[in-house]
């Protein structure tokens, strides 16, 4: 693949989904800036990616909670390569209890992380996207329709996170910013302290996402896909 001068960063880019979308943007020539809450997952993944490709991937200590913390990432990527052309708002984090046992806590932090963590994530990198006529595409879930018995957090931010991609879609898109919000079923993944064997050869893979992105922003300018849902093909 030819050398590109487009970057992008990517929340929660350490490991599952978010490390097979960077494999696959490096891939395709794209320089990547992965986020972590810590450093040293994230210098881990970027130490990784650079044996894909040396160089192209930059590791990020970010907290998708804080604003400020948004603001720094994207500003690093700009002094690192000038600019930002691509924005995956992947971090999430998931509690699953009835609602008469689920914390207060795990409440706050599911809403923190997967939904007001997007609004910031966007507010943080919209001028950029701007300048750049770029990209941001979250990653949502198919939580975010279909509701399920001790999912009241998981679904609220979900099915919060749809509908503010969607709404943040037509806002932007005349700035000449995409937007696209990938909705995946079950995915290999280590999501919820889940750790990935054999047994999850049915699921969808992180790097069949990384696929669908390397796909969408091959997409001509003039079409955009802007809700996406993926299953996996014979579920269990």
């Amino acid at each position: 693949m030819a050398e590109s001068t487009k970057t992008a960063l990517i929340t929660g880019g350490s490991k599952g989904i978010g490390y097979g979308i960077a494999e696959a943007l490096i891939r395709d020539g794209i320089r990547v800036a992965v986020t972590s809450r810590s450093q040293q997952n994230a210098d881990e993944a970027a130490t990784a990616l650079n044996k894909v490709r040396e160089g192209y991937a930059l590791a990020i200590e970010s907290d998708v909670r804080s604003l400020a913390s948004q603001e720094q990432a994207v500003q690093i990527v700009l002094d690192k390569w000038g600019r930002l052309d691509y924005f995956i708002a992947n971090a999430g984090v998931g509690h699953f209890a009835p609602i008469q046992e689920l914390s207060a806590e795990h409440w706050q932090e599911t809403i923190d992380i997967n939904l007001t963590g997007v609004f910031f994530s966007a507010k943080a990198s919209i001028a950029a996207l701007t300048e750049s006529k770029g990209y941001f595409i979250n990653i949502a879930s198919l939580a975010g329709t279909n509701f399920f018995a001790n999912g009241t957090a998981y679904n609220a931010s979900k099915f919060g996170l749809v509908g503010f991609s969607q709404a943040m879609m037509l806002d932007v898109r005349n700035a000449g910013i995409k937007v696209t919000t990938i909705m995946p079923g079950s995915v290999a993944t280590e999501f919820n302290n889940h750790e990935p064997s054999e047994k999850d050869a049915w699921k969808i893979q992180p790097e069949d996402i990384g696929q669908i992105v390397s796909d969408l922003i091959k997409m001509p300018a003039r079409t955009l896909p802007s809700k996406i849902e993926v299953r996996p093909t014979t579920p269990k």
